[in-house]
């Protein structure tokens, strides 16, 4: 199981990052991405503080964690520079709080997200098929999300990515405990959104080639 989207108490979630490595790991998980929210308030405080702990997982457990953010709900006209902000700060996996169904997201966060080179849209709630082309074409990952709410737009999602011909991913959002899943649940959540059985490997195998490319 690969999961590139969970928080920790230094944005809203409830657990350490070196808790929430642990329990993944004992749930089967081999590698997690650590992306908390960020925006201008606390972008200097996260970056430091998810880099060492996940040094620090990586150097004494076998799951891999990868330090990441998540920009969420920024203005439209910081997006570009941030995500160039943190990139110079050594972090590699960055996602984009997309245009979720079930919060008030500034209509154009996810065109001007894909644009300004993040890996992966985040819950992009009514993403246009338009918008799910260039994701395409730039080679970001749209997620398809097991988190409540930000689901309810999954099977739309998986629509415009298929036609599209854009990549997806599974990630659990996690902000508690109990929001980590199985890999069977994260099959049943696929098969909810519409993705056929045979498509469900590669949704896991996109995971992959991202980590990889991450690496």
């Amino acid at each position: 199981m690969i999961d590139l989207h969970t928080h920790t108490l230094l944005s809203d979630g409830e657990l350490l990052p070196f808790e929430l490595a642990r329990r993944a790991q004992e749930a089967g998980y081999k590698v997690i991405g650590i992306t908390d929210h960020v925006d201008s308030s606390n972008i200097d405080f996260v970056i430091p503080r998810i880099i060492a702990a996940c040094n620090d997982i990586n150097k004494n457990w076998k799951i891999k964690a990868i330090a990441g953010v998540e920009i969420t709900h920024m203005p439209l006209e910081l997006i570009k520079s941030t995500v160039s902000f943190v990139r110079s700060k050594g972090i590699k996996l960055v996602l984009a709080h997309g245009e979720t169904i079930v919060e008030p997201v500034i209509k154009g966060t996810n065109k001007e997200s894909i644009l300004s080179g993040i890996n992966i849209l985040a819950h992009p709630g009514l993403i246009t098929l338009e918008d799910a082309k260039l994701a395409a074409s730039r080679n970001i990952y749209l997620e398809i999300t097991a988190r409540k709410g930000h689901s309810l737009a999954n099977g739309h999602v998986v629509k415009m990515a298929r036609e599209a011909a854009a990549k997806i991913v599974l990630n659990t959002d996690s902000h508690a405990p109990d929001n980590l899943i199985t890999k069977g649940f994260a099959e049943e959540v696929l098969l909810g959104a519409g993705v056929d059985k045979k498509e469900i490997a590669q949704v896991f195998k996109n995971s992959e080639e991202l980590v990889v490319a991450l690496a």
